[in-house]
């Protein structure tokens, strides 16, 4: 089956069923995972469909969907260790800085745990005790107050306000999705505020987001692409991904 046709056929598929994952549609056409994410991406692309974690939707449901901390965390771990262990080799003992929540900075957390002197400003349940649990006793932990999200996250005006007045030196951001039009996205609105303010309190921001992520657009955009000092992505992403995003954010960096 030629790729226009197979194409023609997901997309079939994704209208009929509304949701459909990439381990399916492997096993339904007899390709390659990256077959499949390459279809997908290309649907994507001519705004066809909406990509998600691990598959794909209709357009219009993935916006304000959000899912919980657990069912992120078994997706791409390969993926999110490369990019914690490169994003982990930017801290220098003895600074400050600042986690969001989310899968890959909760990963990032466990790299961090062995580095002198840190201090580290979260609203991530899981970083908080990851670093409670297996880090060094120098280490300074604030867990920002606020609502507890479904990814574990504490947002809306407690944790706002608390961190209106830190000042850090990076901020490790995770997101739900990033596209070229809509920039850094998540589906919870009071999640977005909470993200918007771990940006405005810190000196630099480094982005960690897998392939996955790209072309997924949730409700609300935290940053815009240019706003990200520096990306680290992995080699999932497409030649197309990384020459936009290559040309936007201030510095593309690409792990296996």
């Amino acid at each position: 089956m030629l790729a226009p046709q197979r194409q023609a056929a997901i997309l079939k598929l994704i209208r009929t069923r509304r949701a459909v994952r990439v381990a399916d549609l492997v096993r339904e056409f007899g390709v390659s995972d990256m077959t499949v994410r390459r279809d997908l991406e290309s649907l994507a692309e001519r705004g066809l469909i909406a990509k998600v974690h691990g598959g794909a939707t209709v357009l219009g449901l993935d916006g304000a969907v959000e899912p919980g901390f657990a069912a992120k965390s078994v997706r791409e771990r390969a993926e999110k260790e490369a990019i914690a262990a490169r994003a982990a080799a930017l801290v220098e003992p003895g600074t400050a800085i600042a986690l969001s929540a989310g899968t890959t900075t909760a990963v990032l957390a466990r790299h961090l745990a062995d580095v002198a002197g840190l201090t580290v400003v979260t609203n991530s349940l899981p970083v908080a005790e990851v670093l409670h649990r297996d880090g060094r006793s120098d280490q300074t932990v604030i867990l920002t107050g606020g609502v507890r999200t479904p990814s574990d996250a504490l947002v809306g005006p407690v944790a706002v306000a608390a961190l209106g007045t830190l000042h850090v030196d990076l901020l490790f951001l995770g997101v739900h999705g990033m596209a070229e039009r809509t920039g850094f996205t998540t589906p919870n609105l009071l999640e977005a505020d909470t993200d918007r303010a771990l940006v405005r309190c810190a000196r630099r921001l480094v982005v960690v987001a897998d392939h996955t992520k790209w072309q997924t657009v949730g409700i609300s955009t935290i940053a815009e692409l240019e706003e990200a000092d520096v990306l680290i992505t992995d080699t999932g992403l497409t030649a197309r991904a990384c020459e936009v995003l290559g040309s936007r954010v201030g510095e593309l960096v690409v792990v296996g």
